[in-house]
């Protein structure tokens, strides 16, 4: 769902080229350009993601601004502030401490498929043990409707 809203994730923009001219200087320079990224060194970029196939380039700085460049001239495609990492790091915890993603978050998610696993239990218990008193009702009345009918057979004589 990330990818389909914007405020999350800014959405990919599409180069002019599908080859790639630019070198790894020339990308750290077009991002230096870029006052909200305050990326001064390559200490300063998490990640680097090469596209070639859109022609584009993102470049993910360390507090979560995410530069796009066309691969072909350079150029500055979109500046956007990336939430994804964000949200990803509170869903699992590691935003909180890295112990809290193993040993809160984990225990949680186990208890959670516990409690899951017991409601379903619980939701079809009654609906099996209707079936089971049926069942075992209808073996119970079945030697008393042979009887009945092997009566009703002798009074009418046939």
């Amino acid at each position: 769902m990330k990818k389909q809203l914007p405020w999350v994730q800014p959405p990919e923009k599409r180069g002019e080229g599908k080859q790639m001219t630019l070198t790894f200087p020339q990308i750290l320079a077009a991002c230096q350009s870029v006052p909200e990224a305050e990326v001064k060194t390559w200490d300063d970029i998490n990640r680097l993601d090469i596209r070639p196939s859109r022609g584009m380039i993102k470049i993910w700085a360390k507090n979560n601004w995410e530069v796009q460049l066309d691969s072909h001239s350079g150029k500055v495609l979109q500046i956007a502030y990336r939430r994804s990492d964000i949200i990803e790091a509170i869903h699992n915890g590691s935003f909180f401490h890295e112990a809290a993603k193993l040993w809160l978050f984990l225990p949680a998610a186990f208890v959670l498929l516990l409690l899951w696993l017991t409601g379903i239990y619980l939701f079809f218990l009654p609906i099996y043990v209707r079936r089971r008193q049926k069942a075992n009702l209808a073996k119970r009345l079945k030697p008393l409707t042979a009887v009945k009918e092997t009566k009703e057979v002798a009074e009418t004589g046939d």
